[in-house]
């Protein structure tokens, strides 16, 4: 878990921000919100606000009562406590990629299958540069639809101990998440002492909170698990193509879905999250690591922090087909703001490519990479006698050179950032060892990091109760037996 200390970088005025908050004031209260699931709506109406059938028209100081008790700060549990996070403050939480139906290794674009998953999670549970998991890395299309929510979050708890994401496709894969949780973490008590998982809620924008999402959402709620309420923003399709338009409904969506969150269950953890770029103009399709979406997540930072509230946004994304500069410099293009805006919960920070359709096995390690240098280079410089290091000048004097000083050799180890992907060795060398470029390395590092895994230990009666969980509610889902897996 990367503590950012650094100052966040912020461009709305104050001037802005009570422009913006005029305009979600007018949204929330002219226009409404929908929500098809009667039983979201009613909580609404019992709190006393205009219902027109789905439509919700929201009093904005009830949104802002509802929003205020929402905790600035919350603990998510891991089953090894010590990797156990905090979401909120100066905490960066980071979580690899997540949603793709597709997978890329090498030059094979192909469907993604349950091994995929099981190899994701063993990577990010392997790198320390990411916090949990994740959720849906990938759709494992090998499994039966109905019941692959179960394999997955089977694989999550037992193949890693560090936090994970829940299944939010309905209210009853919700309830299955809930209930592993609480076989994992040793029953229901400590569910409620701090969330066991994570789970990403988006909202069908423009305006519009469908039934599937809403009913995991309060299943969630009302057993304290923590929630991502996350407005799906793409520029010129789903909101304006306009900015400061995109961040007022963006802020309006949130809210929303946040006091509902605190309607089920006042104290309930939730994240602001911020799903925001833009659709190419030409072609119609999403673009993704674009100087707007840059800009609308500093802004998101600095909006989510105005009404004391964890956010969640950022992460390596990119359009390309491939990985190429393109996905590299569109993927920093996005996670060098999310640095700079200090953002609490990183979903897709290792792994996405071609516009998140597709999950790439070397695409994650360039993103590894990225984050060791981002980490690296956000954290507070020391200075300190020792680091002004003057004995070292005593030394050397005026025209000599510090390859052998004292000093240098005390530090030569460990002083400077040592790259995992990138090659530093001069041209010769480099083509004598067969010219590898940079997605080939990665391949061969991802194979080597699979090579090497460690299962992390984890109770042979809770492993046998997930397993028999997983075998009895897949065949109560009507799916066929498949082979229970090794780990």
């Amino acid at each position: 878990m990367f503590v950012n200390d650094m100052p966040r970088y912020e461009i709305l005025s104050e001037e802005a921000m009570d422009v913006l908050d005029r305009g979600w004031r007018r949204i929330v209260s002219e226009l409404g919100v929908e929500f098809l699931l009667p039983e979201a709506v009613e909580y609404f109406r019992k709190a006393g606000q205009k219902v027109e059938d789905d439509k919700v028209f929201l009093d904005p100081e009830f949104l802002l009562e509802q929003v205020a008790k929402a905790p600035r700060e919350f603990d998510l549990q891991a089953r090894n406590p010590e990797r156990t996070t905090h979401i909120g403050g100066n905490h960066m939480v980071f979580s690899s990629v997540y949603g793709p139906p597709f997978v890329r290794e090498g030059e094979v674009r192909r469907d993604a299958y349950m091994s995929d998953f099981e190899n994701f999670v063993k990577l990010a549970h392997f790198f320390p540069q990411l916090d949990a998991t994740g959720g849906t890395i990938v759709e494992p299309s090998d499994r039966p639809l109905d019941s692959r929510h179960l394999d997955m979050v089977y694989a999550l708890q037992t193949l890693s101990d560090k936090p994970y994401m829940g299944s939010v496709i309905s209210a009853e894969n919700a309830r299955d998440t809930i209930a592993m949780g609480e076989i994992a973490f040793g029953g229901a008590d400590a569910l409620e002492r701090a969330p066991v998982s994570i789970s990403l809620i988006n909202c069908n924008s423009p305006l519009r909170w469908d039934d599937r999402m809403l009913s995991a959402m309060l299943e969630y709620n009302r057993a304290g698990q923590a929630v991502i309420v996350t407005p799906f923003l793409l520029m010129g399709a789903m909101s304006p193509v306009s900015i400061p338009a995109t961040l007022v409904q963006q802020i309006a969506e949130a809210l929303s879905g946040i006091a509902l969150t605190q309607l089920v269950r006042p104290g309930c953890p939730v994240v602001f999250g911020s799903f925001l770029s833009n659709t190419d103009m030409q072609s119609g399709s999403p673009s993704f690591g674009t100087p707007e979406s840059a800009i609308g997540l500093l802004c998101t930072g600095q909006i989510a922090r105005r009404f004391n509230l964890p956010f969640r946004s950022g992460g390596g994304l990119n359009a390309s087909q491939t990985v190429d500069a393109q996905a590299a410099y569109e993927a920093l293009m996005t996670l060098l703001p999310t640095f700079l805006a200090g953002t609490n919960f990183i979903m897709h920070a290792a792994g996405w490519l071609e516009g998140g359709l597709v999950s790439c096995y070397e695409k994650f390690i360039v993103d590894i990479e990225l984050l060791r240098m981002l980490q690296h280079e956000f954290k507070p410089l020391e200075v300190t006698e020792e680091s002004l290091a003057f004995d070292a000048h005593q030394e050397v004097g005026s025209g000599g050179h510090f390859l052998g000083a004292a000093h240098t050799l005390m530090h030569f180890r460990d002083c400077f950032y040592r790259p995992l992907l990138s090659s530093t060795e001069n041209f010769d060398r480099w083509t004598k060892r067969g010219g590898a470029d940079a997605t080939e390395r990665a391949g061969r590092i991802w194979r080597e990091t699979l090579e090497n895994y460690e299962q992390p230990p984890i109770d042979d009666g809770v492993r046998t109760a997930l397993r028999e969980y997983v075998t009895r509610r897949r065949a109560e889902l009507g799916d066929e037996p498949v082979e229970q897996p090794a780990f």
